[in-house]
């Protein structure tokens, strides 16, 4: 090998090696909810910053509580999820820069619809106390996410948090997977509005319970703190922060619909 071969060799492999760098740093890895991915909304969300920033989201899925851990563990950028009790612990406890609320919708429940427990209405406590009383299948999500831990606290306020009957079955999954075992076993079960309309496997399942207003589903975005964990790409994932709170990111939320419903409702405060 002459040495104007090797020379030429070993530039190409120094571009390379630049290119795989340079690549491997024009993505963010973001934790959150199996509700935002589910619904659809990365798939409409993610493009759309992508031509604006130039970065890529590498998306892990997975129950609120979760991803939080992720984040603390280290394993993710940013983190965008729906329990705002456990997303101010995060940061206060020192792992999240500042969280800022980026959208809402709302809880709804779901169940069959001949609705054998008399659920229906506007009343999500009255409904959970007849579900107890009735001993109604309910599949819980089981899996520390925003909808586990806001079911909970409707549970929490029935008074009825030790005495849920003997249907309520927990599946420690996501929320697809425990629509589905509700539309298989005819049970009831808590879910966002959004993956409830995204939904193709509805069975014999319909909206029961919606309009309380303390079935308030808020969503929150936080950077994770570089402090903790000095590898965090905390300018990229500034960048996402600050689109998604921008006019521009909260108006291609306010633009994501399924069959012209309006999933998610953008409410930033900068």
């Amino acid at each position: 090998m002459t040495f104007k071969t090797f020379t030429r060799r070993a530039l190409v492999c120094a571009v390379l090696a630049t290119t795989s760098v340079w690549a491997q740093a024009q993505s963010i890895v973001m934790s959150s909810t199996t509700s935002t991915e589910q619904s659809g909304l990365f798939a409409h969300l993610l493009p759309a910053f992508k031509k604006a920033s130039g970065l890529d989201v590498k998306v892990v899925a997975l129950g609120t509580g979760q991803a939080l851990d992720m984040a603390r563990r280290g394993d993710a950028d940013v983190v965008f999820v729906h329990d705002q009790a456990a997303e101010e612990k995060f940061v206060a406890d020192g792992f999240g820069l500042k969280r800022l609320p980026v959208m809402y919708n709302d809880f709804v429940l779901i169940g069959p619809k001949a609705d054998p427990a008399a659920t229906k209405g506007k009343d999500i406590v009255a409904a959970l106390a007849k579900l107890s009383l009735g001993n109604a299948a309910f599949i819980s999500r089981g899996d520390k996410s925003g909808t586990h831990a806001a079911e909970l606290r409707f549970w929490k306020m029935a008074n009825l948090a030790d005495k849920k009957g003997s249907g309520y079955k927990e599946c420690g999954c996501g929320m697809g997977p425990a629509l589905n075992i509700a539309a298989s076993s005819g049970g009831y079960v808590l879910a966002d509005r959004a993956t409830w309309l995204n939904f193709k496997n509805r069975a014999d399942l319909a909206i029961l319970v919606e309009g309380d207003n303390r079935l308030f589903n808020q969503y929150g975005v936080m950077v994770v703190n570089p402090a903790k964990h000095a590898h965090v790409k905390q300018a990229d994932a500034q960048k996402f922060v600050d689109w998604i709170t921008s006019a521009a990111g909260q108006g291609v939320i306010a633009d994501y619909k399924i069959g012209g419903e309006q999933l998610f409702f953008p409410n930033a405060v900068k």
